[in-house]
């Protein structure tokens, strides 16, 4: 790259950046979803939302010039096709996913301590920051589970299905707030499903989710402690962040009859940074799993393989957990596969 275009391309992360943090202000003062209503000028989004019409005039110039809104003759547009992806109940809308990226910039202090020091960021941390810029916990997969989990994630993986129709038992690993659980259950009546996870706060949220379903139920507990026996076991983005995911897959392994199904969601890397070059969506991902993954692994004196393991790296631990036959699948969002794992 040269001079000129590198410092075009430093600048244009910068304003990325700072309009992350814009977005933010935007959702948390009801910004977007007054601007949702219809265009309008500086003062009249500013009386709309209840807020100081000064504040809103410059936020506004940075939507407008950093693409977001639209502007025509003194009023501001907020076009129903950018809208989508910042307000709604639909897996288009990235606004979780941006307000939990604003979040970490509150662990960095902790994070580069880490850097000279060792150890790394425990999830604690992470809680007030989160709270703080109205990041939820489970809210980026909320979304994707309802509208992509039966058909487009069970589906992609034949005859899984007819087996979860039949009547399975189901346990997910790293359930977190129950999401996926939730769901699922709904969607196949004569299944149990059970969800896991070790953090007890979000397992309460998880019982809170899935309220009235009488064949979902939680438990509190580690992955790498795993016992019972189940028909299918699941993991959605939850393998890579376990501090011992060499046990974790072992025991899940051990938990499987012969004719049973290991079904891994995880993301759609390669494990050689060399290949990941070019891939729109690796810069973001090594960022979240340098900022996430990594540091709260190594704060347990974890593996932390991290979010980009890779798919080589997965296939050779779940080879060398047991699974010999592993099938890695498209999934309907392309930083994520799905790995079919059989004894």
């Amino acid at each position: 790259m040269e001079e000129k275009d590198f410092a075009a391309h430093l600048t244009a992360t910068m304003t990325g950046s700072a309009l992350t943090m814009l977005i933010g202000v935007g959702h948390r003062t009801g910004l977007f979803a007054a601007a949702a209503e219809g265009p309008a000028t500086s003062a009249g989004l500013a009386e709309r939302a209840g807020l100081r019409e000064r504040y809103v005039r410059e936020w506004l110039g940075a939507m407008v010039t950093g693409g977001i809104f639209t502007l025509d003759a003194g009023e501001y547009t907020f076009p129903p096709e950018h809208a989508k992806f910042l307000l709604g109940e639909t897996s288009a809308n990235l606004m979780p996913s941006l307000l939990t990226l604003s979040a970490f910039t509150g662990i960095l202090p902790d994070l580069e301590r880490s850097f000279a020091e060792g150890g790394g960021v425990p999830r604690s941390a992470y809680g007030p920051y989160l709270e703080t810029l109205g990041a939820k916990t489970g809210d980026s997969w909320k979304h994707v589970y309802r509208e992509h989990l039966v058909d487009g994630f069970f589906g992609a993986v034949p005859g899984l299905k007819q087996r979860l129709t039949d009547g399975v038992r189901v346990l997910d690993l790293g359930c977190g707030t129950g999401n996926a659980v939730a769901v699922a259950a709904r969607a196949f009546p004569a299944s149990r499903f059970t969800g896991l996870d070790i953090n007890a706060n979000v397992v309460e949220q998880a019982r809170e989710t899935a309220k009235g379903l009488p064949n979902a139920e939680f438990a509190v507990g580690d992955a790498a402690e795993l016992a019972g026996e189940f028909d299918v076991i699941t993991a959605f983005d939850a393998v890579h962040d376990q501090d011992r995911p060499d046990v974790v897959l072992r025991r899940t392994r051990g938990a499987l009859p012969e004719d049973g199904l290991f079904f891994m969601v995880d993301t759609n890397f390669s494990s050689d940074v060399a290949k990941n070059v070019g891939n729109p969506l690796a810069a973001l991902c090594y960022s979240i799993s340098l900022m996430y993954c990594t540091t709260t692994s190594l704060a347990e004196g974890g593996a932390a393989l991290g979010a980009m393991w890779g798919t080589e790296t997965a296939r050779d631990m779940l080879a060398d957990a047991g699974f010999g036959h592993v099938d890695v699948l498209e999934s309907p969002r392309p930083q994520n596969c799905i790995y079919a794992c059989r004894p």
